[in-house]
């Protein structure tokens, strides 16, 4: 109901004319818009250097600095376990957070400081459809006095929200949003961890400038190009692949070369050429019934297929070139064994030098053809193969979808989105060792435990993941998501995303499920904190109703939840073995404990009525920490009993009432 705003009209005919000269700045009423930058526009329109501001080398945007202070603010909120979601939930080591995945950022920094090897983010995408949603973060009024004042107990804030291009900070937005996580993931880094983000090419230029700016230009190690489609029906280019950005906390700290773990294969094709070894002396005997077996099972060996030929050395490749591509080479003559001639050379010169070649002459390493004319090929044995991490990877996207209708057979459609499995699988088995700790930022539908599940059945690790999901609602306001609400109603799954991704763990748990191989799930649900106001501002208690403020604990909060507020605060391990036992007629919370109580990281007892002699019971156990509740010592006698007990009988504990 109002006329054009012609100055909105105006810039958009000066972006038409020029692009760089149009940004997003505040506006006095502090709402983000587009507006012309009038010294880059002067400068376009001119035929000499306009004097302006000073020049820098940067990356900016309208709401940088108000995010990088709110990634900084401490948050007043807790985890609660949410034990009947859970797998295994006393032994499993394996988390699942609901929640904001900043918030779960915030938390997770005591525990697990220094300690994540592997990290993927799979962000929601910024397109320019109106209907993709990113993360709002938005507090409302004075940054600083809202988390005082509300502990960041914010019902709206947090929430996913279009984001269409119409919105003045289109990017700024998306900007804030990824770098506040950006820079709490870098925390929780080793040295040597790597992050992988997938992304599509709206924001794959400033995804890049941000990891810059966060991890240090130095430690990019590369961009993969993963080709997950074919489109038949381009319209200017067919957009055919999504790219997965690499960077490492310190990449001096990485080994020298990716290598994928591929060791079964290595060591089925080393059994047969053992076996085959031991029972054929005759080199065409052998190599005969290693051809048969081959034929049988060459289906089965993955990446190294090739490896069809057999010699007493045991099985090996013989397709290995030996020039060197893209430039020239080492120019020598490689004299053949028959003719007595030199071989012919590769158009570029071998990929050795001559010091090189003469050994792998001498450990006959060198194949030969018939006569001169063959160029030489390098022999590799099964035992010697290593398949680097490439830049570009080729896997039909719909591969993931695949994977989705294979745990969930009664759905009689799956949303189109999913990651496949062996896409993650990949990143993984090159990223990670066996036991390292992974963090998937967006669960999402869950791919990425899956995936772990599936690398640790085939190579015996004992990976760890941290999933992250917040329950945003399916609305199905999109295509996408009316296919995920689909999905929900034939599986019977709460139309929630956090809830898809507790129940595709459950069920790729159960899928990749062994005696050695950990695949539950502990799940712990972001919430305010355990404690009331009155324990943040005592100050503000009003003297009328004192008597209604004496607990400084909730009253809807189990010993569970203060248990894991206790393991938060101290830095504990979310993940480590969780046991109870009843002593005095209390539950007693034994936090890494042996069978028998003993050598306990930590011992907790949130019941009331403690006697002197559990503390002292406590005390002989000698855990490395203990904790009380401040109100539940039978007497005050025994409250200032207690430390001097744990002094006598076990000084090495640190004590703690909450």
């Amino acid at each position: 109901m109002h006329s054009p705003d012609l100055s909105q009209a105006n810039i958009e005919k000066i972006k038409s004319l020029f692009p760089n000269c149009v940004t997003e700045v505040q506006g006095e009423d502090g709402e983000i818009k587009l507006a012309v930058d009038f010294d880059l526009l002067k400068q376009e329109l001119s035929d000499s250097i306009v004097e302006g501001p000073q020049e820098r080398y940067q990356l900016n945007w309208p709401g940088k600095q108000k995010s990088t202070f709110e990634a900084n603010a401490p948050i007043a909120q807790t985890m609660r376990p949410l034990i009947k979601d859970s797998v295994s939930f006393e032994k499993t080591g394996h988390l699942f957070i609901e929640g904001d995945n900043l918030k779960a950022l915030k938390l997770l920094q005591e525990s697990y400081l220094g300690l994540v090897k592997f990290v993927y983010i799979d962000p929601p995408y910024n397109r320019k459809k109106g209907n993709d949603l990113i993360y709002r973060d938005d507090f409302t009024g004075n940054s600083f006095e809202y988390l005082i004042s509300t502990n960041q107990s914010d019902e709206d804030s947090n929430q996913l929200t279009a984001n269409p291009e119409s919105n003045g900070r289109f990017h700024s937005d998306w900007l804030s949003m990824i770098y506040q996580r950006l820079k709490l993931v870098r925390n929780l880094l080793k040295e040597d961890g790597v992050v992988f983000i997938s992304i599509d090419d709206n924001e794959t230029h400033t995804i890049r400038a941000v990891c810059d700016e966060v991890f240090g230009e130095s430690n990019f190690i590369g961009t993969l190009i993963w080709k997950n489609v074919t489109d038949n029906n381009p319209t200017n280019i067919a957009i055919e692949h999504e790219s997965i950005h690499v960077y490492s906390k310190s990449k001096l700290k990485l080994e020298n070369v990716w290598k994928s773990k591929i060791s079964k294969y290595k060591d089925v094709l080393k059994a047969i050429g053992d076996e085959l070894i031991s029972k054929h002396d005759n080199l065409d005997e052998l190599q005969a019934a290693y051809t048969k077996w081959f034929r049988e099972n060459k289906s089965q060996l993955g990446p190294l297929d090739r490896y069809k030929y057999i010699d007493k050395g045991g099985v090996y490749t013989g397709s290995q070139s030996v020039h060197n591509p893209g430039k020239d080479g080492y120019r020598y003559d490689v004299i053949h064994p028959e003719t007595g001639k030199a071989c012919k050379e590769p158009l570029m010169g071998y990929r050795f030098p001559k010091t090189t070649m003469d050994k792998l002459l001498k450990k006959r390493k060198i194949l030969f053809g018939s006569d001169e004319t063959k160029i030489i090929e390098l022999k590799v044995y099964s035992e010697e193969f290593s398949e680097k991490l490439s830049s570009v990877y080729e896997l039909d996207g719909r591969t993931g979808p695949y994977n989705l209708k294979e745990l969930f057979p009664e759905a009689k459609k799956v949303f189109s989105n999913p990651k496949p499995v062996s896409l993650l699988e990949m990143l993984m088995s090159f990223g990670t060792s066996k036991d390292d700790i992974c963090i998937d930022l967006f669960a999402g539908s869950g791919t990425t435990a899956e995936a772990l599940f599936k690398l640790n059945s085939e190579d015996g690790g004992n990976r760890k993941i941290i999933s992250i999901q917040f329950p945003e609602e399916i609305k199905g306001d999109s295509k996408d998501s009316k296919l995920a609400l689909d999905f929900c109603s034939d599986t019977g799954i709460k139309p929630l995303i956090s809830e898809i991704s507790k129940e595709r763990i459950r069920r790729a748990g159960e899928k990749w499920a062994s005696e050695n191989n950990d695949t539950g799930m502990r799940v712990l649900k972001i919430d305010t904190s355990n404690m009331t106001d009155v324990f943040y501002r005592p100050d503000e208690a009003n003297q009328a109703d004192m008597f209604a403020q004496v607990q400084n604990i909730k009253e809807d909060r189990t010993d569970e939840d203060l248990l894991f507020q206790v393991l938060l605060d101290w830095g504990v391990g979310l993940t480590l073995p969780i046991s109870k036992q009843q002593i005095s007629s209390k539950d007693v919370f034994f936090v890494n404990a042996d069978d028998a109580g003993e050598s306990a990281d930590l011992i907790a007892c949130f019941a009331s009525d403690i006697s002197n002699e559990l503390i002292k019971t406590i005390a002989e156990k000698q855990p490395l920490r203990v904790v009380f509740r401040d109100d539940g010592f039978a007497t005050d006698a025994v409250k200032i009993n207690v430390e001097q007990i744990f002094k006598q009988i076990s000084p090495i504990t640190d004590v703690k009432s909450i």
